[in-house]
This record gives C-alpha cells, sequence and structure tokens, in this order.
C-alpha cells in the first residue's frame, strides 16, 4: 500500500447521502461491501457514471477472462496498486490461473516459458503504462489473437485499472480483510 491510512475516508452505511445510498443499492444484501465502492460513495454522482464503464470492462469484455485477468493484474503491479493485485489475485484465481501464471504478471514479458500470446499481452500492457501506445510489432502479433473488438477492450481494460490504480493509490483505499498481499 502506498500510504497506510485513507486519504478518503471509507463511508460506512450511517455515513451515506441520499444520493450516495441510491448508488450504492446493488450493493447493499452482500456478505460485505468492498472499500473502493464505500470511499467512492463520497462522490455518488462520479461513481454512478463510472460503474457503467467499470461494468462493461469486468463484465461484459470482448476478452477471455484470463487475458483480462492478466493485463489488469499487470497494470496494477506496474501501479504498485496493492488493492488492485489484491483483488485481482482471487479473481484470477477463481478464473483458473495458477499463482505462477499470477507471478507472470510481475516479472513481466520477459518471463522465460511464457506463451507468445501471455507475452503479447503482457507487452502491449507494459507499452501502454510507459507510453500510452501499442508499438506496430506488438499490435500485429495481437492481431493474430485477438479481433477487433478485443484489441479494442484490452487497450479500454489497461487504461480503466491504469485509473482505477491512480485512483486507490491516491485516495489510499485500504484492503480489505482476506485480500492477498504482494507475496502471491
Amino acid at each position: 500500500m502506498r500510504v497506510s491510512e485513507p486519504r478518503v475516508a471509507p463511508l460506512e452505511e450511517d455515513q451515506w447521502s441520499a444520493a450516495a445510498r441510491e448508488v450504492m443499492q446493488p450493493f447493499l444484501g452482500q456478505d460485505r461491501i468492498f472499500n473502493i465502492f464505500k470511499t467512492l460513495a463520497n462522490h455518488p454522482a462520479l461513481m454512478r457514471r463510472w460503474m457503467v464503464f467499470a461494468n462493461h470492462i469486468l463484465g461484459k469484455s470482448t476478452l477471455a477472462v484470463r487475458a483480462r485477468e492478466l493485463v489488469i493484474l499487470r497494470i496494477g503491479y506496474l501501479c504498485q496498486s496493492g488493492y488492485e493485485w489484491g483483488q485481482h489475485v482471487l479473481i484470477a484465481r477463481g478464473a483458473g490461473m495458477s499463482d505462477a501464471e499470477i507471478r507472470s504478471a510481475k516479472t513481466g514479458p520477459d518471463t522465460p516459458g511464457l506463451a507468445e500470446f501471455d507475452r503479447l499481452l503482457l507487452r502491449a500492457t507494459d507499452e501502454l503504462h510507459a507510453d500510452a501506445h501499442v508499438s506496430d510489432a506488438t499490435w500485429a502479433g495481437l492481431c493474430e489473437h485477438l479481433s477487433t473488438e478485443q484489441l479494442m477492450d484490452l487497450v479500454f481494460t489497461v487504461g480503466q485499472y491504469n485509473l482505477v490504480s491512480m485512483a486507490l493509490n491516491s485516495f489510499g483505499v485500504q484492503l480489505d480483510e482476506g485480500l492477498p498481499g504482494w507475496d502471491v
């Protein structure tokens, strides 16, 4: 975690405004509400609009779940977002990824033994993070594996989780109970 205390306090249900209560409605009745959402409850108008995009990226993207999670883990690692990393380690495991596959998101595209497609996904993520652009060589390689929609979803997935990592790190969103740390 970049900071040890929240800079933007996560709001508990009894602290929510009427607008926050409305936007948090889908989360009520769940076992728990994650700190990211309790933090975003401070700005319900932003949260409402952001959730539309976030829901596309996480639930309606044309990318296969494994590919999506690999690039989310990589951008979370590159941004040193411990919260993002921990949440998506659990999602990646739920999608059947091994800890070795998850660790490749830390070591990146030059990890020995990576499949070419994984190498391309990680390289594209690195390039977007470093230069806001996928190189011609990486793009050409990805075109052998992905459709136009999937290529678009890839770029927007990296961008979405870069943005989320910036927010989590800057707001000081703390790990939810049970999230793994960097030691995967």
